[in-house]
């Protein structure tokens, strides 16, 4: 087999780990009815139940991209796959509460296991064509989302939502053996253009020096502060926008079904597309990734705004402008993870984005307890357009900013890869 195409069966089989992997943590949602129905616990414990498994999950970014840095890479997420299969079985046979809660919150412990994952495409695709990739693997969100309440929906009424997690859970570790079988560990830098037609490169592992130097790149400093904000209209949609559908709009349950499928289809479309308008973008200016992200996030802003203001009894008008809030506001997800790498060393970049998920999660926990206060005094129309359009305006200010940053650091890597390859070339260590 070739490298070139090896690296499609790659693709082929992350797609299919982070599809099932998500189909799996979201399975929690449309089964917590049939879960406080076994443990007969209230609403707050079982809240408690996905906030443990996102603070494991949070704690472990920065372990997992130190790890992905020092060592194997496949190895590790063949591991991290089994730890999901294990995990989600020892959580399905929970036999009271504490021991559901305890087992969940380990579920947590390979959702931060994605940056490596992340580190090996950009080993074997180049930076002209990341953000396609990217934004391809990244349409395994909503799609599991979609899946998973197909599959509770479905089969949690017939088997149970014991058995549910015992299908998930040993198809992550029937993925672990498939990982670790079909995936070659490709050499760190591999895909740099500086590196790529030489015939051998050296090996480059996680170094603490270079990793502190992380902290001096000004355009990446401003995609952590961003990362912060940029997820608070993510949760709070997420967490809110079936109550404001029902609540404040008078859509029944089928009706809520129906729409919001719809708005996840083509939001899943708006990750590749981002990533190619961001590929192509980049092709033509180093700012390229930063001005499509800049565009993207206000358009999302006037179009959710739009939305918000459409009369209720307008529901054409809502959908075309919820759905056209949707098809953006994916947009620059596919493009901030291209950014990190195109400033990063490869031996760092793991870490780079472990840095880059951890403070985007830790601004994740307060976004709907916000929201619900907003929504308190006043109502969740309010706390959307308080929240989410304030937000991606700021962002947008982030990512104009970032446009006029990011040239100088790219500028700076890709001089440190061309000494690297004239080193290699030299027969220098």
């Amino acid at each position: 087999m070739t490298s070139s195409r090896h690296r499609w069966v790659v693709v082929v089989v992350f797609f299919l780990f982070m599809l099932l992997h998500q189909s799996d943590k979201f399975l929690i949602g449309p089964l917590t009815t049939p879960i406080m129905e076994t443990f007969q616990i209230s609403e707050s414990q079982m809240g408690a139940v996905s906030t443990g498994a996102l603070l494991v999950g949070a704690i472990l970014y920065p372990v997992w991209g130190y790890l992905y840095d020092r060592y194997a890479r496949v190895k590790l997420l063949a591991l991290a796959s089994l730890i999901w299969g294990l995990t989600t079985s020892l959580n399905a046979s929970a036999p009271n509460y504490l021991t559901f809660l305890a087992t969940r919150a380990s579920t947590g412990i390979d959702d931060s296991s994605y940056p490596g994952l992340h580190s090996i495409i950009a080993d074997y695709f180049g930076p002209q064509v990341r953000g396609k990739i990217y934004g391809l693997l990244q349409l395994t969100g909503p799609l599991g989302y979609l899946i998973g309440m197909v599959l509770a929906l479905v089969l949690g009424g017939i088997i149970g939502w014991r058995n549910v997690y015992y299908i998930t859970g040993g198809l992550g570790v029937l993925l672990a053996a498939v990982i670790f079988v079909s995936v070659r560990e490709p050499q760190r830098g591999r895909s740099e253009p500086e590196l790529a037609q030489l015939a051998e490169i050296g090996v480059y592992k996680f170094d603490m020096d270079t990793a502190k130097g992380l902290f001096r790149k000004p355009t990446l400093l401003l995609l952590f502060v961003q990362g912060f904000f940029g997820v608070f209209p993510w949760q709070v949609i997420v967490y809110w926008i079936f109550r404001y559908l029902e609540t404040e709009r008078g859509y029944t349950s089928d009706e809520i079904l129906l729409t919001m499928s719809t708005v996840i289809l083509i939001l899943s479309a708006g990750y590749f597309i981002g990533g190619a308008a961001g590929d192509a973008a980049f092709r033509r200016t180093p700012r390229g990734r930063m001005v499509v992200s800049s565009i993207a996030v206000l358009l999302g802003a006037i179009f959710f705004f739009f939305a918000l203001n459409t009369p209720v009894e307008n529901r054409l008008m809502f959908f075309v402008f919820l759905s056209a809030t949707a098809i953006f506001m994916p947009f620059s997800a596919p493009n901030v993870i291209s950014s990190v790498y195109d400033i990063t060393l490869p031996e760092v970049r793991s870490t780079a984005l472990a840095i880059q998920l951890f403070i985007e999660n830790a601004g994740a926990a307060a976004a709907p307890l916000l929201a619900g206060i907003i929504a308190e005094h006043y109502d969740l129309k309010t706390a959307f357009l308080v929240i989410c359009v304030s937000t991606w305006l700021l962002c947008t200010i982030f990512y104009s900013v970032g446009a006029y940053l990011v040239p100088r650091d790219i500028t700076i890597l890709r001089a440190q890869m061309r000494e690297r390859a004239e080193q290699e070339q030299a027969g220098q260590p």
